[in-house]
């Protein structure tokens, strides 16, 4: 019997779903990743916006097209949100929701489906981490879980109702698993929902997870970070203990009216004062962010406030994102911006990030980095420097790390050579 794991939306998914590969691989089964023929296909859905749950829906009948007489076995955070919307898919033999993906394959593989209808075995939230098992070595870097869930409640987010209270691993767990993953990758990606309140309830914090992971003989990179964790600890052990020096410090608004419409903690000056902590620390640091724009509420001059905070930030990339509601939200129930208004918005944002992006590329010319190649394109070697340059080389040295000096611009990134 062969099973495919489709997966949408962000790392944390990937993540698990490359747990359930593993558990798949070891029990006998053929699995894959890639939307091909196979008898059952699980999907791994997303609802960070109304878009990803459309497009967890229409993800059905895209595996059907390979197998229409295939099982589909449904749960991630749209199914969460909205079991309903995918009751009346054809094929669906089991409807779950965010916890427990791991064990949820054992149903799956015993051929158990629940007698109600439609097809669902959703179950509650845990109050603490789910161990539920190693994943499948990486294509390229490795991904590595760390904490789950949310307690930040910004306005327009909905996935603190979705993924339940921040809950860590423990530290002993997360070192056994880099120890496993250094075998396979030169990279580890840190990863989880809010990383930033990692270790609050434990007793341990990002500092300690930092100096932990100093013993895994690979590089140890970040997902993404909040500006309030960003002190003259973290940074020092991360200097001391592999990270890399790129930093996706996610921003949101550079607007303080808006930041506090949001419910983000913080305003644009301790923003901006953490950023250039960080350039203390890491002079070549690579900042990236994301930016909401359109906001409910927005004014012209609140734009014009986070236009110049980027400016004054200086981001070597990022993403931008046109506002959109999500209902179960407070943010969905305040007065809403005309979306040609947003849409404007975004693209001044993204040419300003984009210029950011071209002035942080040029300065590297003639620089030498470590570069971790991951994957081929177009018959170039690709990857990543330790600041999150995206590098294209005529080297052959895939899953493997090189040296190379910083040539001229080149797609998303920079050209380099030996």
């Amino acid at each position: 019997m062969k099973f495919c794991v489709f997966t949408l939306g962000c790392k944390v998914n990937r993540y698990e779903s490359d747990v359930m590969i593993e558990k798949l691989s070891r029990c006998g089964y053929e699995v894959t990743d890639s939307l091909e023929y196979a008898d059952a296909y699980i999907i791994n859905t997303c609802s960070v916006t109304a878009e990803a749950d459309k497009k967890s829906r229409q993800a059905v009948a895209r595996v059907l097209k390979f197998n229409p007489e295939a099982r589909v076995y449904i749960m991630g955070c749209s199914s969460q949100y909205d079991f309903m919307q995918f009751a009346d898919k054809p094929n669906i033999s089991l409807i779950s929701g965010t916890a427990s993906k791991a064990a949820m394959l054992d149903n799956i593989m015993s051929g158990i489906s629940p007698l109600n209808f439609p097809p669902c075995l959703m179950v509650p939230l845990p109050d603490i981490y789910e161990q539920e098992g190693i994943p499948h070595p990486s294509k390229s870097r490795g991904l590595l879980k760390v904490q789950d869930g949310c307690n930040n409640f910004c306005s327009y987010c909905i996935i603190p109702y979705l993924r339940g209270r921040s809950r860590s691993r423990s530290l002993k767990s997360i070192i056994e698993e880099a120890w496993l993953q250094s075998r396979y990758t030169d990279e580890i990606v840190i990863t989880g929902i809010n990383i930033s309140a990692y270790g609050k309830d434990i007793g341990s914090d990002l500092t300690e997870l930092v100096k932990a992971l100093s013993v895994v003989p690979v590089r140890k990179r970040f997902g993404s970070l909040e500006c309030g964790v960003i002190n003259d600890g973290l940074l020092s052990a991360m200097g001391d203990c592999g990270f890399c020096d790129h930093f996706h410090l996610s921003l949101q608004s550079g607007s303080d009216s808006v930041l506090k419409a949001m419910n983000r903690h913080y305003d644009s000056a301790f923003y901006l004062e953490k950023v250039e902590l960080i350039r203390k620390y890491f002079p070549n640091a690579g900042i990236t962010t994301d930016i909401i724009c359109g906001f409910p509420g927005e004014t012209e001059e609140n734009h014009a406030e986070s236009m110049q905070t980027v400016r004054r930030a200086r981001f070597s990339g990022g993403h931008v994102f046109v506002y959109s509601e999500r209902e179960g939200t407070p943010a969905a129930k305040m007065p809403q911006e005309p979306k040609e208004i947003r849409s404007r918005r975004a693209a001044q944002i993204a040419e300003l990030i984009k210029a950011g992006e071209t002035e942080f590329l040029t300065a590297q010319r003639g620089k030498t980095y470590r570069v971790y190649l991951e994957e081929e394109e177009d018959g170039w070697s690709v990857g990543h420097t330790s600041n999150y340059i995206k590098v294209y080389t005529r080297c052959n040295s895939l899953k493997k790390s090189v040296n190379l000096k910083i040539g001229e611009l080149y797609k998303e990134g920079v050209k380099a050579y030996e």
